[in-house]
């Protein structure tokens, strides 16, 4: 009796822990959906900026920056069902999951709380515009490099797996850390970790990294996919450049 006692508080715990993956994973795909339809609206934000559709801009702007909020808001929800689901620990009476998740929530929401103007995305969305008839120009208030880097980075936080060395874009199997947003190679974070490494090797990042909390997902695969698409799309642009320049100066 007292081994079956012993177990079964590890037996609920680990049936938390397994729903909560679920639907964590199942979040993952209404994410990258999410993704899917900004990338949408920011193509027809582009159109309208050819045709000089000035005020359905500011409208298709606005419906922009209310996804970007519910996508915050679920990403929000999922970190929260992932965190709840690592650490609970049943008790001695009856849990409010309920009042567990909305409290976690509410932590969460506190610690990342962004002006929507200022999120990497709104940020893409602008850049697009702005590049339709300023093709090369920074946008105001912003260096040339801080549009590059937008540009060709995108949500991806790292461009190279720390503990390999590989562009992100040519990793086999990457996977994403829940809490710090590095990305690395899947057997080499793994051996990293066996070795007894907890801290996340990206230079100055004081992240432990956990297991459980570097996980691969259709938002990470989406977000290297994206980058590899606007990686082609800088380049074929400076090999326009490129071209260009000895023309010019042959007809000079």
């Amino acid at each position: 009796m007292a081994s079956s006692s012993t177990s079964r508080p590890e037996g609920v715990a680990g049936r938390i822990r397994n729903a909560a993956s679920t639907l964590y994973s199942e979040n993952q795909t209404l994410i990258t959906d999410m993704r899917k339809a900004f990338n949408t609206m920011k193509e027809m934000a582009v159109d309208l900026e050819r045709e000089n559709q000035s005020e359905m801009l500011k409208q298709l702007e606005v419906a922009v920056v209310e996804l970007l909020e519910a996508y915050e808001d679920c990403n929000c929800r999922s970190s929260t069902i992932q965190s709840v689901g690592n650490t609970y620990q049943p008790g001695t009476e009856l849990t409010d999951f309920n009042k567990l998740l909305e409290d976690e929530f509410t932590k969460l929401k506190a610690s990342s709380s962004s002006v929507p103007q200022n999120h990497p995305l709104i940020r893409q969305f602008h850049e697009a515009v702005w590049k339709v008839h300023h093709e090369g120009e920074p946008m105001p208030g912003e260096e040339q490099e801080d549009i590059v880097m937008t540009s060709t980075q995108g949500n991806v936080l790292n461009v190279t797996c720390p503990l390999t060395g590989k562009p992100v874009t040519e990793l086999a199997e990457p996977v994403r850390s829940l809490d710090c947003k590095h990305i690395y190679e899947k057997n080499a974070v793994k051996m990293y970790m066996r070795a007894k490494n907890s801290v996340c090797p990206v230079a100055a990042c004081p992240k432990i990294l956990q297991p459980e909390k570097v996980v691969s997902d259709p938002t990470l695969l989406y977000d290297i996919e994206e980058m590899r698409s606007m990686s082609k799309q800088t380049a074929r642009t400076d090999i326009i450049e490129d071209i260009t320049v000895p023309l010019s100066e042959e007809s000079e």
